[in-house]
């Protein structure tokens, strides 16, 4: 997203968010999601090693830091689809530790994936219905027995066709998910995700390779999840796009978390500062982790 992109509609920015200084570990006024002491090692690195962290409720909170920071690692702790070695975690006063990550979206708490997970060989409504909790059709006995649950079907097919209006995909709901773009595939993960009524949505990289044309789109999505009352994190590189719409920024650095904070004052951190600059003088850096800390510069200096 370019410099001058923003979103369509301004968001009323949250406030009142935390308790005392922003710091790592900071207190929130009403937490959604508490982990203490959460540490994930691979052989002898240490991917992840958050000490405390709290998601305040009902606000845009973006999770940036360099490449290799551990922010997917840590989504993937925290929504069951990889185990710590040490931690607890709590998810609305709910504790999450050892819970299959099947469960922990049957409580609400959705996540999409940098890498989209669509079916490609099922259609975009067969996509979306996947995507329905509690559904009677599911037992291989009720199955049996379509009076059970053909009502159900035809509300969730409704529920369905109304998501994929809204994210402006319905033309396409009987094309195979394989069919579309990137950014497409984008928004079908996102509508599929709401198709489960979640409180928090968990989003890894929404803006990766997704064509500047539903860039905007997007965007906008993102924003109507926290106004239809739902609790947003994400992660995500552009920190042009973190500083519109993020209420509040946690910054991790080699696995730790390293800075929180309002967005345009989490920019001047030099904690910040040193996680995206210092590291880099001496070595040599990849074309996207060369745009990031282009980026990066470019916002100090606007902060500035």
């Amino acid at each position: 997203m370019s410099s001058d992109t923003v979103p369509s509609k301004r968001p009323e920015k949250t406030t009142g968010l935390h308790v005392g200084d922003p710091a790592p570990g900071v207190k929130k006024v009403d937490p959604i999601l508490v982990a203490d002491h959460v540490k994930r090692t691979f052989g002898g690195l240490t991917a992840v090693d958050v000490e405390h962290v709290e998601i305040p409720r009902n606000a845009i909170t973006a999770l940036i830091g360099p490449n290799g920071a551990g922010k997917t690692t840590f989504f993937n702790l925290l929504t069951g689809f990889d185990r710590p070695d040490t931690g607890t975690w709590e998810f609305d006063g709910r504790p999450l530790a050892h819970v299959p990550a099947y469960r922990v979206a049957r409580m609400g708490l959705i996540r999409t994936f940098q890498l989209t997970k669509s079916l490609g060989l099922l259609t975009v409504m067969d996509n979306m219905k996947l995507g329905a909790k509690g559904q009677s059709g599911e037992n291989f006995f009720r199955a049996l027995l379509p009076f059970l649950w053909s009502g159900e079907e035809k509300a969730n097919e409704e529920k369905a066709l109304d998501l994929l209006t809204r994210f402006k995909l319905d033309a396409k709901k009987d094309d195979y998910a394989a069919s579309l773009s990137g950014g497409q595939r984008k928004l079908l993960e996102m509508a599929r995700a709401l198709m489960s009524d979640p409180t928090l949505v968990m989003l890894d990289e929404p803006m990766a390779g997704v064509n500047p044309a539903l860039t905007q789109s997007l965007l906008d999505h993102i924003l109507d999840l926290k106004a239809q009352g739902m609790t947003v994190l994400f992660v995500e590189h552009d920190m042009h796009m973190v500083r519109h719409i993020a209420d509040w920024v946690i910054v991790m650095a080699e696995g730790r978390v390293v800075a929180e904070g309002d967005p345009h004052e989490v920019m001047q951190n030099p904690a910040v500062i040193d996680a995206y600059l210092g590291s880099h003088h001496d070595s040599d850096l990849g074309e996207t982790e060369t745009e990031h800390v282009t980026a990066m510069k470019e916002l100090i200096d606007d902060e500035q």
